[in-house]
Formats: structure tokens, C-alpha cells, sequence
């Protein structure tokens, strides 16, 4: 990798730790309900439902923070030109929910997770001992990252209060964007991981989003 590469994801890297990532695409916005009382998308949302949609958000910007390490890890380690345009493709991409979850923590008048630094440099190495196992092991390492986050988002539009519809569609988004990243990484000849490593990968995530709802 050259080194005008390495310095713009370098200022990738800050801008991500720091919640100042640049959106390419609007943030979604919910559809507009003509039953609702005030005429608008959104529903008064008790402190509890506004505290829980906070955590839920929470949570996602920590895995696009974490996304966006995983994808620069699997960049460096790759040789190939055509990983890298895909790698590089899916993390603009992932760049715009990072943009989107903290632009929705400022509306709920929330943080993110104090611990950004420590969920992007042990997504980094991760992202980086997966690439070096070869492309088809790191490309079958992002289509199962992108379906247990698929799976993991699915259960956020369970959750979330009915009422925050902003959330919403935030998170519908960004779930049809991860399961096109998935399969996009099963087409181009991601290998199957073995289920102890997915198992891993699962308890690894339950760590993760147990910690950031809170901290």
C-alpha cells in the first residue's frame, strides 16, 4: 500500500474514533404517518424508550466503528486490486451508518461509547489476522460478520420503542446494506468458517453490545 493510501486511512481511522465521518447518502427518513396525532413521522417517546433507542444506537455506532477497521485491516492485508475495491466500497458505505447512528445519538441527546479506541484497535487486529489467512478466508470472515450483524439489527427492529420511527429506518437501512456486503462476499468466493470460529465471532459480539448499550 502506498503511502498517500495508508495516510487517508489513517484520517479514516481518527475520523471514525472521533464521530466526525463524512455521510455520502442522506440519513433515511422514516415514512410519514397521516394517523399520527401531530401529523408527523414521530411519536413522543417516554425518558426509558428514549434511553433504550440511545443504547440500541449506541451499539450500532460502535459496530460501524468497528466495521470500519475491520475493512482497512482487510485492505492492508490483501494483494488484490479487486478486494480492495470492494473492501474500500463496502466501508464508504458502512462510513454512512456511522454518520447516520451518531447523527441519531446527538437527536436522543446521547453519546457514543466511551470505549471507541478499544472497539476500533481490537477490530482492527482482528480484521487484519483474518486477512492473512488468505482472501478467501477474509472474504468468508466479512460475509459472516455481515450476517450475524444482519441478524443482530433484526432483533434492534424488535426492540426498538414503537414510537421512534427515526431509528427505524436508520436501522433498515442499514440492514439491507449489510446483507447486500454479505452476499456480495459469498459471490466473490468467501470460504464457509468453521463453526467454532462463527461461535467465537458470536460471543466476541455479545461482549461487545452488552458493554456499549451502557458504556
Amino acid at each position: 500500500m502506498m503511502l498517500d493510501e495508508l495516510i487517508v486511512e489513517f484520517d479514516r481511522g481518527l475520523r471514525s474514533i472521533a464521530g466526525v465521518s463524512r455521510m455520502s447518502r442522506p440519513v433515511p427518513a422514516p415514512e410519514l404517518e397521516p394517523t399520527d396525532a401531530r401529523g408527523g413521522a414521530e411519536q413522543e417517546m417516554t425518558l426509558a424508550e428514549r434511553a433504550h433507542s440511545a443504547g440500541l444506537m449506541r451499539v450500532n455506532h460502535v459496530g460501524e466503528i468497528c466495521a470500519q477497521a475491520l475493512y482497512q485491516a482487510q485492505k492492508l492485508a490483501t494483494r488484490s486490486p479487486s478486494l480492495k475495491d470492494a473492501f474500500d466500497h463496502a466501508a464508504r458505505e458502512e462510513e454512512d451508518h456511522l454518520a447516520w447512528t451518531a447523527a441519531r445519538l446527538r437527536e436522543l441527546d446521547s453519546r457514543p461509547s466511551l470505549l471507541n479506541p478499544l472497539w476500533y484497535t481490537g477490530a482492527l487486529a482482528i480484521g487484519f489476522a483474518a486477512g492473512c489467512f488468505g482472501d478467501k478466508a477474509s472474504l468468508g470472515f466479512m460475509a459472516e460478520t455481515e450476517r450475524q450483524v444482519e441478524r443482530h439489527l433484526d432483533g434492534h427492529l424488535k426492540s426498538l420503542p414503537e414510537g421512534d420511527r427515526s431509528s427505524r429506518a436508520i436501522v433498515e437501512q442499514m440492514r439491507d446494506d449489510e446483507r447486500s456486503h454479505g452476499q456480495s462476499a459469498t459471490d466473490a468466493g468467501g470460504a464457509e468458517l468453521p463453526m467454532p470460529i462463527k461461535a467465537l465471532m458470536r460471543a466476541a459480539s455479545k461482549v461487545m453490545t452488552r458493554t456499549a448499550y451502557y458504556i
